[in-house]
């Protein structure tokens, strides 16, 4: 799988030209500590300009919703987006003509891994979560809930498709190596493409997508971009 790490967010210095075969990843931090409803409103306020740099027209589109909650922009077929947010840091990944999703925890969350894992995950991921150091099990639970995530995301689907349904093999270190399994409905796990974000320290997660490998830039936004 690709990583990308902080070292690969770059902030341009002019508006970067999206590629039939790219997918741009943007990261906005915001300072202090804002409340979740300014989040939100600055995902999608970002959300917005990057589409009118992209589509090159006059003001933010209408987003809309299909009935399962994922976004699109009914005037701009020709682009496909997701968005994601955890505390103050907000990812937004855009590509042309590509479903896809992403998705963002962070790290110092308190949950009990091991219930989780049981209830949502396959046997044999619960297996080698647990199997894991413990320093190691809550990041690879974390990293492995924004993969599937990720992909839930990018076919539309929500999290009663069944987060047991996708299936990972998982390396040493608890980071999803590939899909082992995966429901019919999604595909064919050869056909998925992975990148594991891990955009600041206390953050992770993973952006998806179903088809042919495509180059993955990433970069940094200002709060009023």
């Amino acid at each position: 799988m690709q990583r990308i790490t902080p070292d690969h967010f770059v902030r341009p210095t002019s508006p970067p030209a999206l590629a039939n075969d790219d997918i741009h990843v943007w990261q906005l931090q915001l300072t202090g500590a804002p409340k979740p409803r300014e989040v939100t409103a600055a995902a999608h306020a970002l959300l917005g300009q990057l589409l009118v740099r992209y589509a090159g027209i006059d003001r933010s589109p209408d987003i809309a919703r299909t009935d399962r909650g994922k976004p699109y922009a009914p005037a701009l077929p020709g682009f496909d987006f997701n968005l994601s947010h955890a505390r103050e840091h907000i990812l937004i990944a855009v590509a042309r003509r590509q479903p896809l999703g992403v998705d963002l925890e962070r790290i110092d969350r308190r949950i009990e891994i091991e219930d989780l894992a049981r209830r949502f995950f396959s046997g044999n991921e619960a297996d080698a979560l647990s199997a894991l150091p413990e320093a190691l099990r809550l990041p690879g639970f974390l990293r492995l809930w924004t993969c599937k995530e990720a992909l839930l995301k990018a076919i539309g689907a929500g999290l009663s498709f069944g987060l047991e349904r996708v299936s990972f093999a998982l390396d040493r270190s608890g980071a999803p190596t590939g899909l082992a399994q995966l429901a019919p409905e999604a595909g064919q796990a050869r056909d998925w493409q992975f990148a594991l974000i891990d955009p600041a320290p206390g953050f992770l997660g993973a952006l998806a997508w179903q088809g042919p490998p495509r180059r993955v830039m990433a970069f940094l936004a200002d709060h009023d971009a």
